[in-house]
């Protein structure tokens, strides 16, 4: 039996037990504050996606899309996704420093359809994209039915207006031409009729230096034959 517990005593381990010290018992406070720190960044930089995206002035080549963002969002600019709707290619607009809730979209194909996402940006980066808006371009004939034989837009109105001031110009121009014409010629007219006399004398002058001359009796001179 004690051969056995020899054997037994030699076979067991002493345990280890550690002890913690200071510094690990500070350690976990300080993980616990980091990560609520982590989360209050996160949760302050998070961003909403934006809400009631909005077509609108839907022309043939051209439109406007509108958003709004919820209230406290540091939102610092948007990103515009836009796309064809049987097509790959993209188009990306991004604008920073500014508050703008609009965007123009341009150089668009008539009779198009389009897919336009938003989405907000902050200092910490791009936010998720609002829900996918589908618009349709119309056609230029169709543009064209759709108004009203009195309708008048303000550049239609500007265009006319240009119009107009280039007609008066050009009639303004023909005038001072005509009126400078008209004036030479008065004054040409003048020198004519003021030298006309002149030229009556000249002519009586010469007339009677080629008349034949007359006898100082009276009778005319004749040649001796």
């Amino acid at each position: 039996m004690r051969d056995g517990d020899e054997r037994a005593a030699r076979h067991v381990k002493p345990r280890r037990e550690t002890m913690a010290g200071p510094g690990s018992s500070a350690a976990v406070p300080l993980l616990l504050l980091g990560f609520l720190s982590v989360s209050s960044v996160t949760a302050d930089t998070a961003l909403s996606a934006p809400l009631n995206v909005t077509i609108r002035e839907i022309e043939v080549n051209s439109a406007m899309v509108t958003w709004e963002i919820l209230e406290g969002d540091p939102v610092i600019g948007f990103a515009i996704t836009q796309q064809k709707k049987d097509a790959r290619m993209l188009r990306f607009i991004q604008e920073v420093n500014t508050t703008t809730r609009s965007c123009a979209l341009w150089d668009l194909d008539e009779d198009t359809e389009y897919i336009v996402h938003v989405q907000s940006v902050s200092m910490a980066g791009s936010g998720p994209p609002s829900e996918p808006v589908l618009f349709r371009t119309p056609r230029e004939s169709e543009k064209m039915a759709s108004k009203s034989p009195d309708e008048v837009t303000m550049e239609e109105f500007g265009q006319s207006a240009q119009l107009r001031a280039g007609e008066l110009i050009i009639i303004v121009v023909v005038l001072v031409m005509w009126a400078g014409v008209i004036a030479l010629f008065c004054r040409q007219y003048d020198i004519i009729k003021d030298n006309e006399p002149n030229n009556n004398k000249d002519k009586a002058k010469n007339s009677s230096e080629c008349s034949t001359p007359e006898h100082p009796q009276g009778g005319l001179l004749r040649s001796n034959v």
